[in-house]
């Protein structure tokens, strides 16, 4: 479904459609372009289903655009691998300390941590802003001396996030997940091509397929003392309650799959679970936030105050 409109209605119609979308049991892809350079202004939404939508859907999109209604194609799509299509051919990156190849015959990086990604079913290879702003962020935080022992990637895609987490934190046990058991098969694969050790023990990546953080594993391993989301808007705000009672006091949170119009709400959905921004990293139009989950009473301190011991918190009353 192609959708002509202007840069301003486009960008709003990304964002309300993402808490339109998210309530769909199949969620299409949008995908906002501009179609002419010299017409900067011009863009146009397309719409991608899995299968023709019914006029019900239609009329929920065009509803989207504000005043009159927009001029619309509705044509099928051949089948492809849409996906690996996109992916195939990219340069490799560097991001910190990690260089991220999408084909073997490029060169490795002598100085750098070095991670083989092949263009596959899964999106994740690096070369996008959220996941590019996500390994910068890692690599921030192990500068600064964070130290992680349980670590959780939900929404994992390819794996490389995970990858990335271990190299820095080789002593930790690590979880990632997906909603998509596709991405589960590629973030495998993607370990075997990087001896990257899979299982429950230290320095291993445990693989589960799961929506969100209510798989029994998940919560099992919990809590982590950090975890990393690079998902989408939508979903970080509703799973906002979930991802902060898996987290830790004191613990990391890194969100990513943001747009910079849509920082703002997705950090009051965390402050409300007890989170504060301690960082974020502008990539163009994609940001990565860090947020940390606050303690009760200080650093490493008892959650409970004990008041039949000690008496009254000093103006906070019993509690």
């Amino acid at each position: 479904m192609t959708l002509p409109c202007t840069r301003a209605t486009g960008e709003k119609v990304q964002e309300d459609a993402d808490s339109l979308f998210a309530a769909w049991p199949t969620p299409p892809a949008i995908i906002a372009s501009e179609p002419d350079e010299t017409r900067p202004d011009e863009w146009q939404i397309d719409i991608i289903f899995e299968e023709k939508p019914d006029q019900g859907a239609i009329n929920a999109i065009v509803a989207l655009f504000p005043g009159r209604a927009p001029k619309f194609r509705l044509e099928p799509v051949p089948e492809t691998d849409w996906v690996t299509q996109s992916q195939a051919g990219l340069d490799p990156i560097t991001a910190g300390p990690f260089h991220v190849r999408n084909d073997p015959r490029d060169p490795l990086h002598p100085h750098l941590t070095n991670f083989l990604i092949p263009a596959s079913r899964a999106f994740g290879t690096g070369q996008h802003k959220t996941t590019h702003g996500c390994l910068l962020t890692l690599a921030r935080l192990h500068e600064r001396g964070h130290r992680f022992g349980n670590v959780a990637d939900i929404g994992t895609g390819t794996g490389l996030l995970a990858f990335a987490a271990r190299t820095l934190w080789p002593l930790a046990h690590f979880l990632a997940s997906d909603i998509d058991p596709v991405s589960i098969d590629v973030s495998a694969e993607n370990a075997a091509l990087n001896g990257v050790p899979l299982g429950g023990g230290q320095g291993q990546i445990q693989l589960v397929a799961a929506p969100g953080v209510g798989d029994a594993l998940i919560q099992g391993l919990a809590p982590y003392d950090l975890i990393i989301a690079n998902i989408l808007a939508g979903p970080l705000i509703e799973l906002a309650p979930s991802l902060a009672a898996q987290l830790e006091e004191g613990g990391s949170l890194i969100l990513a799959g943001l747009l910079d119009t849509q920082a703002d709400r997705v950090t009051a959905a965390y402050r409300a679970q007890g989170l504060l921004p301690m960082g974020r990293i502008d990539n163009g139009d994609w940001p990565t936030l860090h947020l940390r989950k606050r303690r009760r009473f200080g650093w490493r301190r008892p959650n409970r105050w004990h008041a039949e011991k000690v008496g009254d918190a000093p103006g906070y009353g019993s509690w």
